[in-house]
């Protein structure tokens, strides 16, 4: 089974493997794609049925973006609960002699177990 790319420039990219039609009758046409089986996760990354490349995925997006998040807007913020972060400062020694050091400090979020009973 095969699917025609979607991005809305992919027949006016010039390769060669686009050029169709008889001598003095030629165009760029859309790529074909042949259908990936899509429970192979690992294999694919879902857009490849649908998208020659990259670049074609981009300008379609470009294109519907306003569109595709009509479908399912989001009218408030997500949470996710958190532990109070917790700042951990370690000094790090280098050089002949431990001559030289530096002070390296990270900030430690972990999200707090979620309570569903």
């Amino acid at each position: 089974m095969y699917n025609w790319c979607h991005g809305p420039n992919c027949h006016t990219n010039h390769t060669v493997d686009r050029v169709r039609g008889s001598k003095g009758n030629k165009v760029l046409r859309t790529k074909k794609i042949k259908v990936q089986d899509l429970s192979r996760w690992h294999y694919s990354q879902g857009w490849e049925n649908h998208f020659c490349k990259l670049g074609c995925l981009m300008d379609y997006i470009k294109e519907h973006i306003n569109l595709v998040i009509a479908i399912a807007p989001r009218r408030e913020c997500l949470e996710t609960p958190i532990k109070d972060p917790e700042r951990m400062t370690t000094t790090h020694t280098y050089g002949i002699n431990d001559q030289y050091s530096y002070n390296r400090t990270e900030t430690k979020i972990e999200k707090k177990a979620v309570d569903n009973a």
